[in-house]
């Protein structure tokens, strides 16, 4: 018998996530010189780490001979003063992807299904799967907009979660707090909203989804270390919602789940304020940079609202080829459905220049 006729059902079908290259493979598979390549496909942070983060994590070092606190008190603590919230209203996930993986413990099975748009965050669709219960993707408006009343008119009784992101990754869209506001209201009592805001932080001011959670709301709202705190190798995230989801998910995640390293620097990530905001003013103008850059190579593009921006640039894969020949990282985009674009980093000035040098260079050949 083979490992395969062992396997459960579904699990030899279930899509597979495909992450943005590293330096180092690209580096081998090219010949290239490490130093010499830039990665802009991940949305990883070009400033690197929060330095206030980095000293904590140094110093957490020396006690990786002890279990974590299973029950992470101090960073809970401290989203409870920075989000006027209880501590019992937050968990701790190994990144936010896996909190995603837990409300799928907790509410999925077969049978069940996930709303979510078209060419939305590929993990969405990964945890539906994984659990057996059925993807519905709702198609983006024009101009890859997303639509909250086609998302609504998608339930079904047999819908448990809604997945929305704002901004969106790949394509950057955002939603305001009263469309968002008017969908939670709308929702069936059966059904829960995912609020993805990864890139939330990027935003001059993010939807607050606290007064709908304050209501009672099936409502979740999930962040991220990995993007404006630059702590993406640590694997930290969290949620907030009511105490009530909070303990169900509680049930679910593994003991020690995320490790004392990445909780030291978490902690101190959230005192890092003028890290955070210079990131956030290098980021629009990094934005701005690139926009410019495509308007004058007469490409089209999403300005979003993220740390990155998708640029239609014809054929996607032959593309992003080139550029990765010249050492420059983008994310083809063609998994979700966009074949002629790419997903690109907003990098420091210099890299930004580079990359729309080599863009023009090879848009030319």
């Amino acid at each position: 018998m083979i490992f395969a006729e062992l396997a459960n059902p579904g699990i030899l079908s279930q899509p597979v996530y495909e992450p943005g290259k590293p330096i180092d493979q690209v580096a081998r598979e090219l010949g290239l010189d490490p130093a010499g390549i830039i990665k802009l496909a991940s949305n990883e942070n070009p400033f690197g780490p929060s330095p206030k983060a980095m000293a904590a994590a140094e110093q957490a070092v020396r006690a990786m001979h002890l279990y974590p606190d299973g029950g992470y008190y101090t960073l809970r603590q401290k989203l409870a003063a920075k989000w006027s919230l209880g501590m019992d209203q937050f968990i701790i996930g190994d990144g936010s992807n896996e909190i995603i993986e837990l409300l799928g413990h907790a509410f999925l099975a077969p049978g069940c299904e996930c709303v979510m748009h078209q060419s939305s965050f590929i993990v969405y669709k990964l945890v539906t799967v994984m659990f057996g219960a059925k993807p519905v993707e709702v198609p983006l408006a024009a101009g890859l907009r997303q639509d909250l009343p086609a998302l609504l008119a998608a339930i079904t009784p047999r819908t448990r979660l809604v997945f929305l992101a704002s901004p969106a990754n790949p394509t950057g869209a955002t939603n305001g707090t009263e469309e968002i506001t008017t969908l939670i209201r709308a929702l069936p009592p059966h059904v829960i909203l995912v609020m993805d805001e990864a890139y939330a932080e990027y935003l001059d001011s993010p939807p607050d989804l606290r007064p709908l959670i304050a209501e009672g709301r099936k409502v979740i709202c999930l962040r991220t270390f990995s993007k404006i705190y630059g702590l993406a190798a640590l694997r930290a995230g969290y949620g907030y919602a009511t105490p009530e989801l909070i303990a169900i998910l509680q049930r679910t995640r593994q003991p020690f789940n995320v490790n004392g390293i990445a909780v030291a620097a978490a902690v101190a990530a959230l005192d890092d304020h003028e890290f955070v905001e210079k990131c956030r003013r290098e980021n629009s103008a990094g934005r701005a940079m690139l926009g410019d850059g495509f308007k004058k190579l007469g490409l089209g593009f999403e300005p979003g609202g993220g740390n990155f921006l998708l640029v239609r640039v014809g054929d996607g894969a032959a593309v992003f080829t080139a550029l990765q020949a010249r050492g420059i990282i983008t994310r083809p985009v063609r998994p979700y459905g966009l074949p002629e674009w790419l997903r690109i980093t907003v990098g420091t000035p210099a890299q930004n220049e580079r990359l729309l040098a080599a863009l023009a260079a090879v848009i030319r050949v």
